[in-house]
């Protein structure tokens, strides 16, 4: 049984140390790291930065669900860059060809965004249950690959339109869009709703389906899984394929919340962050969207830094503080833990030793 200081602790000291970390970068350069993070925080009331921190925070909550469903099978899905983009690419190019009534015009985007990144994930899925190939190696290699794919699908000769300086895909219709939730001066994304059930879906998968308890006995250990009558091969197919999906659904809060076309010139490295999102968040759909909203929250107040002459690299080195810590982090809380109950098993043992000899004695 993990212990509430094995799941709660390690990020929270992983948060203190790279706020420490940062603290002594901001004294070295002759900054203020009270005034600094002051000036973050108050960011967050400002303008519409709160509903933007968590429109990008849902971005990076679907990112790290996809790393996090790898993960639980001990599977380092580095691929859900690739994925995703793959994935929005062709989402946007159906999407913009289409003309569908409202509502089924979008669930037939996000079907195509789904099915496109189990089909990019599939590749190393394949190649791992069949050849063994590292998923890391493989999904490196795609990942630099889609850059291709989608320079070609969004060339002017294929699917694409010039517009300016810009290629971007045809631009899908108002039947295709999911609105947003009006909030004040901003919009926050109608998509947040289907991220919910998704989290939600992907906590009743882990903790209330025989998959989700295979799924993490295969993580824990491949070989107990196997004797209990667990196919590893299976597993690992699955859960790479699943990965993949939830990475397919990665671009779709701005692909049909804000943007509603798939531009070259389009973010990249959702899928990157999405790993430290799941690290952060211990793999659980609740830590998982806390350490979105902080990853969100860092890279929109950031900007707020340079009204104080503080250079907005503070919260990027802030950022990879966590993720050098976090594991670090894991670790400690982990043997403490585990140090802690070979304590309590050694003064039970060791109480019941007199009882015996006692009884010995008497016989």
């Amino acid at each position: 049984m993990i212990s509430w200081r094995t799941k709660v602790l390690p990020p929270l000291l992983a948060i203190v140390f790279s706020v420490l970390i940062c603290s002594i970068a901001l004294l070295i350069s002759g900054s203020d790291p009270l005034r600094a993070y002051g000036t973050m925080l108050r960011q967050l009331g400002q303008g519409t930065t709160a509903v933007d921190t968590v429109n990008l925070a849902t971005v990076y909550y679907l990112s790290g669900l996809a790393v996090a469903i790898g993960f639980q099978m001990n599977l380092f899905n580095i691929g859900v860059e690739g994925q995703y983009r793959f994935a929005a690419v062709w989402a946007a190019i159906i999407g913009g060809a289409l003309h569908l009534p409202s509502v089924l015009h979008a669930l037939v985007i996000i079907v195509v965004a789904i099915a496109a990144g189990v089909a990019y994930a599939a590749i190393p899925a394949i190649l791992k249950v069949t050849r063994g190939v590292s998923e890391v190696i493989s999904t490196i290699m795609l990942n630099s690959i889609v850059g291709g794919i989608v320079a070609f699908l969004i060339n002017p000769d294929q699917f694409g339109v010039l517009t300016g300086n810009n290629l971007r895909t045809q631009v899908i219709d108002s039947s295709g869009r999911i609105p947003g939730i009006p909030i004040g001066d901003a919009s926050l994304f109608g998509f947040v709703i289907i991220v919910a059930v998704v989290g939600g879906a992907y906590w009743f998968m882990l903790n209330r389906t025989r998959f989700g308890f295979e799924l993490r006995a295969s993580g824990e250990s491949t070989t107990a899984a196997a004797a209990g009558g667990v196919n590893a091969k299976r597993m690992t197919l699955v859960a790479m394929l699943l990965s993949g999906g939830v990475a397919g659904m990665v671009a779709l809060p701005e692909l049909l919340g804000r943007d509603y076309s798939y531009a070259i010139t389009s973010t990249q490295g959702y899928g990157f962050t999405g790993i430290a999102v799941a690290l952060l968040g211990r793999n659980h759909p609740g830590g998982i969207a806390l350490g979105a909203l902080l990853w969100a929250f860092l890279d929109k107040s950031a900007v707020s830094l340079e009204q104080v002459n503080v250079p907005k690299e503070i919260a990027t080195i802030m950022q990879g503080a966590i993720v050098l810590s976090v594991v670090v982090a894991y670790e400690v809380v982990k043997r403490a833990d585990l140090a802690a109950a070979q304590r309590r098993v050694g003064r039970a043992l060791g109480g019941g030793k007199p009882a015996s000899v006692a009884e010995g004695g008497a016989i």
